[in-house]
């Protein structure tokens, strides 16, 4: 029977279920890890959604808005568009029309899970860690590629005190990639560290 239905599907349907469904499953793992450091033992969440809305709106007021360009907006607005254009392509028979409304819908869902995040990131303003004394010393992965000898930033997810956390990260030697593991050399100001690869600490 889904056999019958996917070959019935025309090739931009096709593509158009494959991509909804990939990001939905990536959707489904980004909220996974984020919320895996949450620290529930007060009752509460206590993870970190400062660099999910503040360090985003912040450096886009800054920079022209380049850093609302991330893997994770990408994510949310494919999410958005996809399942829009699925559930209203037999109600909007306009194709024109049908884009239109699936891409503000799209947009809009960007908009609700940054609102969201800052939101969350405000009900925890008062318990905020600091940076200064905790970050350095500790290890994380690199989030969004980094630049290499402090050219540009990237950014870094962190653990401090048992919950994941952020930040805008930049690095002395070659660039980093997504993924690679990283150790916290210094501060370099609020939501910014300087970070270095773990393998250079291999002797």
């Amino acid at each position: 029977m889904i056999t019958s239905w996917w070959i019935s599907l025309s090739l931009a349907m096709k593509i158009l279920w494959g991509v909804t469904l990939a990001a939905s499953l990536i959707f489904i793992i980004q909220s996974v890890m984020t919320f895996l450091g949450a620290d529930s033992g007060d009752g509460g969440i206590d993870a970190d959604f400062d660099g999910g809305f503040d360090s985003e709106v912040a450096d886009a007021a800054v920079e022209g808005g380049t850093n609302l360009y991330t893997f994770r907006n990408f994510v949310n607005f494919t999410l958005g568009f996809g399942w829009s254009a699925i559930l209203l392509q037999e109600k909007i028979t306009s194709i024109p029309l049908l884009l239109i409304v699936s891409a503000v819908i799209g947009v809009a869902l960007v908009a609700a899970v940054m609102y969201l995040f800052k939101w969350l990131s405000s009900m925890q303003q008062s318990g905020n860690i600091n940076l200064y004394k905790t970050a350095v010393g500790c290890n994380g992965t690199v989030y969004i590629p980094i630049p290499g000898e402090r050219k540009g930033e990237g950014k870094v997810q962190i653990s401090i005190n048992g919950s994941v956390r952020e930040y805008n990260a930049l690095t002395d030697g070659d660039a980093l990639k997504t993924t690679t593991p990283i150790r916290v050399v210094e501060v370099l100001g609020p939501g910014t560290l300087l970070v270095e690869p773990l393998e250079s600490l291999i002797i």
